[in-house]
């Protein structure tokens, strides 16, 4: 990658992401949107054989407006403005998959995982099921230095806001905020639910946590799964540390409910969603109480 296409990448995503904050905190749930941004590198559009809403089929779109009453509620709201098709940060750090870097990758990059090997990979190599992304592989500098700019500093801003809660309230609750498509990929089968819940199997977080938000949903006439066909990817596998004091439970919306999936267009459903999430929300809050305190942070 060049200084100046570099630099051009850099303005178009100034800022890559951001955290709306609330006036004060007022509950310990932190809420994250990765996958939500929009803002597509005019580089990274000319490096790509697809056009621009054939990248956006992996989006998360919308997503972050949606959760955006939390600040309200007294949490933040972090989200990124780079795409998800430029990176994956619900991915380990170098998930890089070789058969889109063109050059020798170091030794600790993990290029056997399951997402690298479908090519969703920290840089991902395709949208949708194969739409190949890239006209040529990349080198591993500029794959690196995507990283380096984007991908370290927001995982740097969440594990503060998470700090930052649990050093307020003895523990800190991770919402990680996302949506899917209506139709079930080729490998998963049968109707897609409304909401999907993730919480690694109830590994990431309290199940009092989970019931809350699944039984609030439920109450307002949803159809509402449980790990199946999303158990939580590597943000809510990695923050949920329970017996720590910081729980992780994942969010997937139905895009159908909201959008129009293939213009991108909101629906006349988005309103009502973003109520209704505002129910679940504040259900998890009132859930908060009956979560044991580890004792270190009680102390």
């Amino acid at each position: 990658m060049s200084r100046n296409e570099a630099e051009a990448i850099e303005r178009d995503l100034s800022p890559p992401f951001q955290v709306a904050k609330p006036a004060e905190l007022a509950a310990p749930l932190v809420f994250n949107s990765p996958h939500s941004g929009r803002v597509y590198p005019s580089a990274f559009l000319a490096s790509s054989k697809l056009d621009a809403l054939t990248l956006r089929r992996s989006e998360d779109a919308y997503v972050e407006e949606l959760f955006g009453f939390v600040s309200g509620l007294g949490s933040p709201l972090l989200y990124a403005h780079f795409p998800r098709a430029y990176l994956d940060v619900n991915r380990e750090p170098y998930e890089l998959d070789p058969a889109l870097i063109r050059d020798g990758l170091p030794h600790y990059a993990n290029t056997q995982s399951v997402r690298v090997v479908g090519g969703l990979g920290t840089i991902a190599r395709i949208v949708s099921e194969s739409d190949e992304i890239y006209r040529e592989p990349l080198s591993l500098v500029a794959a690196l230095e995507r990283i380096n700019r984007l991908y370290t500093p927001y995982h740097d801003t969440l594990k503060s806001l998470l700090a930052q809660a649990r050093q307020a309230f003895g523990l800190a609750v991770l919402v990680d905020c996302h949506s899917m498509p209506s139709n079930p990929i080729s490998d998963q089968g049968g109707a897609r639910s409304d909401f999907v819940l993730g919480d690694r199997y109830g590994t990431s977080c309290s199940g009092e946590l989970t019931r809350a938000a699944a039984q609030a949903l439920k109450a307002q006439g949803y159809a509402v799964a449980l790990n199946k066909p999303y158990a939580g990817g590597y943000i809510t596998e990695h923050y949920g540390r329970p017996h720590a004091g910081v729980h992780a439970l994942q969010v997937e919306v139905n895009r159908a409910l909201y959008m129009h999936e293939s213009t991108f267009d909101k629906s006349s459903g988005f309103d009502r969603i973003k109520r209704d999430l505002e129910g679940m929300v504040r259900a998890l809050i009132a859930s908060v109480p009956e979560i044991a305190v580890p004792r270190a942070a009680a102390e």
